[in-house]
């Protein structure tokens, strides 16, 4: 499954670093594609084993808000 998530907050390298390993740290999630300029993050994963509601909390619990 392919999913496109808005990031909000995300300013810097750093922060698109973080958002990108909390995603990649979850089972299931095969490819991560972080879109800096546009607050954009692309997930490819496996909805056998991580939920969109599971990666949005991933991403919260580093500061962010995911939106969608």
């Amino acid at each position: 499954m392919d999913l496109t998530l808005e990031v909000n907050g995300m300013s810097c390298e750093h922060c698109e670093k973080t958002v990108k390993e909390s995603l990649e740290k979850l089972e299931g999630v095969h490819g991560v594609e972080v879109h800096l300029s546009s607050g954009k993050v692309d997930v490819m994963y496996d909805e056998a084993y991580v939920s969109k509601g599971m990666m949005k909390e991933a991403i919260e619990a580093q500061g962010y808000e995911a939106v969608g």
